[in-house]
């Protein structure tokens, strides 16, 4: 087996009547926040945009961007501590050379780091096998040498994927992959050396979408957020489920969207005794050590 259609990567399985099960403290929707933390090379390559960007070098939206890392991503850091929240830490390996201090607040806070390959200028799915390999390569080893342990998930720069690259991303010691969106709960995935399991990571509820995308102000995300929650909270009487919120700190890190982040996350932490407030890589562990069968997708082998 060289490679895997997306359709052959997992089975069709409707979320009504899938076997149930608990998270570690016996609620069932799990909430967890995937911060993008980002850099961009000047003067070329890809990136998201404020405004329709000019001839390169574009100003406008490479020091948008850099805002996060100077600005943005401190402001959120002293939400997440007032709301005493945790956090999934999806790092571009550059961000170690770039701004390593953002790296050390986060390490310091405890919280998990997860590859996101090398930076955000570059798209990993276009790219030659063994050219993808070595992207997944180098970014990993940049996390270990600075975390001192193998990130546990991936999620691909701007959600790109090769045929190849659940099996590349089994291969280089990866136990879960966030690129997919297609369900509320964890999924197994076929890949051509065994499996690795799909962790929800949103799209709707994510904030390059809804407000670069979309032209959403940042009251209505936040509005979204909270119906997201109350929704799935009522949902997880039924089925256990998980809740991503995907944000990027040059996006809601800016003051004015902030605020309503600030209303929403607080919202969600009136909860907290009802919903398992956790990490991605928490939600992975705890499915992975579940019997085979009760979690959708490919059986062991």
């Amino acid at each position: 087996m060289t490679s895997t259609s997306p359709f052959s990567r997992y089975p069709f399985t409707p979320i009504a009547g899938r076997p149930g099960y608990e998270w570690p403290n016996g609620q069932r929707l799990a909430v967890y926040i995937g911060l993008n933390l980002e850099t961009f090379a000047f003067g070329e390559g890809l990136g998201a945009e404020l405004a329709p960007g000019g001839p390169q070098p574009d100003i406008l939206n490479y020091a948008w961007r850099d805002y996060g890392n100077r600005v943005g991503v401190w402001r959120m850091l002293d939400l997440f501590d007032a709301l005493d929240l945790p956090v999934s830490v999806l790092i571009n390996s550059q961000i170690y050379k770039d701004c390593p201090a953002i790296a050390t607040a986060f390490r310091k806070r405890g919280d998990e780091f997860l590859g996101h390959g090398r930076t955000n200028s570059e798209r990993q799915g276009t790219m030659p096998e063994p050219a993808e390999a070595a992207l997944i390569g180098e970014a990993t080893a940049a996390i270990v040498q600075h975390e001192g342990r193998h990130p546990g998930g991936w999620l691909g720069p701007w959600i790109s994927e090769s045929p190849q690259t659940p099996d590349l991303l089994d291969e280089a010691g990866y136990e879960f992959v966030l690129d997919w969106c297609m369900d509320d709960q964890p999924v197994w995935m076929q890949t051509r050396r065994g499996r690795i399991l799909s962790v929800p990571y949103p799209q709707e509820l994510n904030d390059i979408p809804a407000i670069v995308g979309r032209k959403m102000n940042g009251d209505d995300f936040a509005d979204m957020i909270v119906d997201q929650f109350d929704e799935m909270l009522e949902q997880s009487a039924a089925a256990p489920l998980v809740m991503g919120i995907a944000l990027h700190p040059y996006i809601v890190g800016q003051p004015h969207r902030l605020r309503h982040l600030r209303r929403a996350l607080a919202h969600i932490c009136r909860f907290r005794g009802d919903v398992f407030l956790t990490r991605a890589g928490t939600i992975a562990a705890h499915v992975r050590s579940l019997p085979d069968g009760i979690v959708p997708g490919v059986s062991r082998a």
